[in-house]
């Protein structure tokens, strides 16, 4: 159910393509080209470019998501405890009604008391209030209590160029 770890050797020009596509997701393979070339002296086709791009997303070493703006949406942070009485008969069923609820945006496991956490998106506190609702009738035996956080401010989303200067070079 994890993603598996891609199978990707970074040259330094493909840490530099996803640093530029993290401070612009929008950029052309050709001012991306031009990017380089000014920026970083990387003389290479905006074709081999795009198909670095292409190569890369298709490894997995990146994912695009639409995300639409919070003002169309209201996102909640839920945070799943469980009663282990009944976890190990009914939790797949649970977990896989979280991953692949229209409403998820995020679904991740964590440590602690609540160890399912979601980010969530809904087009109304009614709606939301309509999943818990419909959650703890489908579910509730294996939940044995659902935090929810109402998401007020987005204040950053995205990634930092930077962060990519960890990743490992081959050689």
């Amino acid at each position: 159910m994890t993603a598996e770890e891609p199978d990707w050797e970074f040259k330094e020009r493909d840490i530099l393509i996803l640093q530029e596509l993290a401070r612009d997701p929008q950029i052309s393979s050709r001012n991306l080209t031009q990017v380089l070339a000014e920026k970083y002296d990387i003389d290479v086709s905006h074709v081999t470019v795009s198909e670095s791009i292409r190569e890369m997303r298709d490894a997995g070493v990146f994912r695009e998501a639409i995300i639409p703006n919070e003002a169309y949406f209201i996102f909640a942070l839920f945070e799943f405890k469980f009663n282990p009485e009944h976890f190990a008969d009914e939790w797949r069923d649970a977990m896989e009604y979280i991953r692949n609820d229209e409403n998820t945006l995020l679904y991740f496991l964590s440590d602690g008391e609540y160890q399912w956490k979601s980010v969530m998106m809904f087009p109304s506190r009614d709606a939301e209030s309509q999943w818990i609702h419909e959650f703890y009738k489908e579910h509730g035996a294996v939940i044995d209590n659902l935090r929810n956080s109402v998401v007020t401010n987005v204040l950053k989303f995205g990634t930092n160029p930077e962060l990519f200067d960890n990743l490992p070079q081959s050689d």
